[in-house]
């Protein structure tokens, strides 16, 4: 069997139903998207470096501009320990809420884990992107046995609730990143002045749009496909009503969504 032959990792030839009708509302690339960018924590399972089981651990998740799984994680650790052996690992990212577990979307993501470089081209960028989603893990960031590392997908299981199970590629789940260095390049400053100048706007996207509960949200990611917001220990994800590469039609489409948010 060549490569090409091979089924992706975690996939699930001959157990489900092929050319099937997905159900009614269920749209598996949104959910896993959706899943990707506004899960805040996840299982982690490495390769035992000394015998090849599984280890599962818990650790927090940001993303990157194209939605690679970032993760902050310490040498003395088992898992780091394990990823420095053998990249390949699988992150569980999954909804929680009321009632049965397993009645909430979660969705599986599988690749390869690679070290930022400290001070390295990368290092700011993913830097700021994990502090922003996760501000507390400032404290420790810096610590020299500290580092960060980003997943390249090859490919995720997304499993949205009984009978919405679906194998994604790769290209399912991340952001094309194509035509749009000009708008992560001014990530930072329109986050900045959003959050500074825009902040009731801010408020309406979480709450009339995504009818999440009131606060003082804040933009703390923008890429192509949209933006994301926390308020706390909450994140959310808004999507674009189209995708977006420059800063020009990054204002256009903030300021469409402010007046549908004001007038829902």
């Amino acid at each position: 069997m060549t490569s090409a032959e091979r089924p992706l990792p975690g996939a699930m030839p001959g157990r489900l139903p092929e050319n099937a009708a997905p159900p009614p509302g269920f749209e598996p690339k949104a959910l896993a998207r959706s899943l990707l960018r506004a899960t805040r924590a996840g299982t982690l399972a490495t390769l035992d470096r000394n015998t090849g089981h599984p280890f599962a651990s818990l650790v927090n998740v940001a993303t990157d501009a194209d939605g690679s799984p970032l993760i902050l994680v310490s040498r003395l650790s088992t898992h780091t320990a394990n990823i420095e052996t053998d990249g390949r690992a699988s992150i569980l990212l999954a909804q929680t809420g009321k009632g049965d577990p397993l009645a909430h979307p979660r969705l599986t993501v599988l690749g390869h884990l690679g070290q930022i470089a400290r001070d390295g081209t990368e290092d700011a960028r993913v830097r700021r992107r994990f502090l922003a989603r996760h501000p507390k893990s400032e404290l420790y960031a810096g610590f020299g046995d500290f580092s960060f590392w980003r997943m390249t997908i090859a490919s995720a299981h997304l499993n949205g609730g009984f009978a919405r199970a679906a194998d994604l590629t790769a290209s399912d789940v991340v952001t094309d990143l194509a035509g749009a260095a000009d708008l992560v390049a001014a990530e930072a400053d329109a986050i900045a002045h959003m959050n500074a100048d825009h902040a009731e706007a801010c408020r309406l996207y979480a709450t009339k749009l995504l009818g999440e509960p009131d606060g003082a949200w804040q933009i703390t990611g923008i890429d192509p496909d949209g933006i994301d917001l926390a308020l706390g220990d909450r994140a959310a994800r808004l999507a674009f009503p189209h995708r977006v590469t420059e800063p020009g039609q990054l204002r256009q489409v903030l300021v469409a969504l402010a007046g549908q948010a004001r007038a829902a």
